[in-house]
């Protein structure tokens, strides 16, 4: 039978400072090196109790929680401070909300001007489509009375046609003598 053995990674027993690169134009509050932050509530033997409960009162635990200017932490030589004021503090005083409430304002604008291109081009859009529909409808009509025309002319030419032959057969001479004074038009 085999055995695995889990390893686990081992981390620091202390916590060590972070140090951030500073930036030129943002403001970095001077590092100071903390020791322990003191935010554990007292101990039950700190505490008075009547019912075998451990009570905590205000008055007692004041002095022990982190932010208390007072309570001085004798193993580090630095007084405790509150990690959300720290925290906030820095953010405060690093971020700077104007550039990215510049861009959201242009982003905003930019795209309320695309949105009204866009519905503008499909206005267009729509117009060129009913004028497209008109003209091939126009269209259909031309073509039609094209062909009706073309089909009547050339009822009209086989009549014009059938009319001179029977004029030449009926009146030779005189069809010759109105040829020569009137020619043919030519065909192209």
């Amino acid at each position: 039978m085999s055995t695995t053995r889990t390893y686990y990674p081992s981390y620091p027993s202390t916590s060590y400072p972070i140090s951030v690169p500073q930036k030129p134009g943002y403001y970095y509050p001077p590092q100071q090196h903390y020791g322990r932050i003191s935010g554990s509530p007292p101990e039950a033997s700190d505490s008075t109790t009547t019912s075998g409960v451990p009570s905590y009162e205000v008055s007692a635990t004041s002095s022990h929680y982190a932010g208390s200017h007072s309570d001085y932490d004798s193993s580090s030589g630095a007084a405790s401070v509150d990690l959300l004021d720290y925290m906030g503090n820095r953010l405060n005083g690093s971020f700077d909300p104007l550039p990215l409430d510049r861009s959201l304002a242009k982003q905003a604008q930019t795209s309320g001007e695309l949105n009204a291109k866009h519905r503008e081009l499909l206005e267009l859009q729509a117009l060129a489509q009913r004028r497209l529909a008109g003209a091939q409808a126009s269209f259909a009509s031309g073509m039609r009375a094209a062909k009706e025309v073309q089909k009547d002319l050339q009822w009209t030419q086989k009549r014009v046609d059938s009319l001179n032959d029977r004029a030449a057969r009926k009146y030779p001479e005189q069809y010759r003598t109105a040829q020569r004074r009137y020619p043919a038009p030519v065909d192209y």
